[in-house]
């Protein structure tokens, strides 16, 4: 297989950016992540690739919980501020305005949309872990097309 081919394939599959967050044991996370899709309507549930070095990954295995942000088509800052780790100065994350969920995720004011999610299953593969979580809590603040991986002239993949 060549691997430039595959990289180039792979990276043609559609992706949207979110911002994803968790708390537990007083420490807050977020990261922008791609790998996010819908698997099940009844219950509702999610599956999100997140990379197992980062700070995100650690809270969420602690939390059991994350919460996932809608990055609007015109918010294509908040997607890049959250690829740096996240800091935390009272009630703002790496300069976001946010507040407690339902879960104890912080969610972020300024998103588009969010929903909250309580992890039921994880699967260890590759350099990310995929974990299915049930959604719980959810609000819309503003319709906006979803900023994706492509519009935004990034690549994530491959």
């Amino acid at each position: 297989m060549d691997p430039q081919l595959k990289k180039k394939a792979l990276r043609m599959v559609s992706y949207g950016l979110y911002v994803a967050t968790a708390h537990a044991g007083g420490k807050y996370a977020a990261g922008t992540v791609t790998w996010l899709s819908q698997c099940s309507f009844e219950p509702p549930l999610v599956m999100a690739g997140i990379r197992r070095d980062s700070a995100l990954y650690k809270v969420i295995r602690t939390s059991h919980a994350f919460a996932v942000h809608i990055v609007g088509k015109s918010q294509k800052k908040l997607a890049t501020t959250f690829f740096k780790t996240a800091e935390v100065d009272g009630d703002t994350l790496s300069g976001y305005q946010f507040e407690a969920g339902k879960t104890g995720s912080p969610i972020l004011a300024d998103a588009a949309a969010w929903f909250e999610c309580r992890v039921v299953d994880e699967v260890k593969r590759g350099d990310h872990t995929v974990f299915v979580a049930e959604v719980v809590a959810a609000g819309v603040r503003r319709e906006e097309e979803p900023l994706t991986v492509r519009a935004a002239g990034f690549a994530y993949g491959g």
